[in-house]
């Protein structure tokens, strides 16, 4: 299968373009930087530096897009909203404009997002099917799920990635959480009663190949363990994993203070459940935390 995959040098692009390459598929990169992208990906992806002069994918069976500014990295200034909002919103229209021009477009667009679609939803039960509480991470994430369900079609289908946490030993969040705990100054956000949805990222890898697979499925998927955790559940496991005290509480108000309007990330959550990925049959192969935790984090 040909494949065109944005945000290939990210946590989850990198996993997934090596795997995908060890299925002796033909992957097509798409990158700012094409030097870093080849010392990442190897010799054998094929690297794109822009768009610009397309007409259509023609050619491409699938494309995955992944592409997107971290939105934990820096305070929600509102230049930094804007750079979070473009860095998704421009590349995924400029996507499905090509799909859409194209005489034989992709069978499927696999175009990312997040469990943050919901907004904070303090201690309901979350499914795809459930309301979004309307503040920033929901307006960044519907109009990125808008602007890829135009590429939609008898031809083309799109699964929405509403991921959650990714748990990696190469990266990505997880590696900020635990420094404190390897300090012994780890403990929960808040009151800790905030929800935490997660997901292995080799769940990630393997859920994202089932949906690219699958022809019957579309639409939207909540990315993430069938056991969501709060977050003092969360930083219990993780000290215990990593043979650390959990006795260091962070007050909220120290994470406004420190985080801005980005504090709901850590302070909010979504008690998010991956109700139609188990529906199409899907089977988890880390469901629960402790099982993550214990394979991803080196003590």
């Amino acid at each position: 299968m040909k494949i065109l995959i944005t945000g290939a040098t990210g946590l989850i692009g990198q996993c997934l373009t090596q795997a995908l390459l060890g299925q002796s598929h033909h992957i097509t990169a798409l990158t700012r930087s094409p030097e870093r992208a080849a010392k990442l990906l190897g010799p054998n992806v094929e690297l794109w530096s822009s768009l610009a002069g397309l007409s259509s994918l023609d050619g491409f069976e699938a494309v995955i897009n992944l592409a997107g500014e971290p939105i934990a990295d820096k305070r929600w200034t509102t230049s930094q909203k804007q750079i979070l909002c473009e860095s998704r919103w421009q590349l995924t229209e400029k996507i499905a404009e090509l799909i859409k021009a194209s005489t034989y477009p992709p069978s499927v667009l696999i175009s990312g997002s997040a469990v943050g679609y919901y907004g904070d939803q303090g201690q309901g039960l979350v499914t795809e099917e459930s309301s979004p509480h309307q503040e920033f991470t929901w307006q960044l994430c519907s109009r990125w799920e808008t602007l890829a369900l135009a590429a939609q079609s008898e031809k083309t289908r799109v699964c929405l990635l509403r991921t959650g946490v990714v748990l990696s030993s190469e990266g990505g969040a997880l590696a900020k959480m635990v420094m404190p705990f390897r300090a012994c100054v780890g403990g929960p956000f808040g009151d800790g009663q905030q929800y935490m949805p997660w997901i292995h990222i080799e769940d990630m890898l393997n859920a994202i190949q089932f949906l690219l697979n699958q022809s019957s499925l579309e639409g939207p998927f909540n990315m993430v363990a069938p056991t969501p955790v709060r977050n003092q559940q969360f930083s219990i496991q993780l000290a215990k994993v990593l043979h650390r005290p959990c006795f260091m509480r962070v007050p909220a108000a120290l994470v406004r203070c420190l985080m801005g309007e980005s504090a709901v990330l850590v302070l909010g959550g979504q008690q998010a459940v991956p109700q139609r990925l188990i529906e199409a049959g899907y089977q988890f192969r880390y469901s629960t935390l402790q099982s993550a935790l214990t394979e991803v984090v080196k003590s």
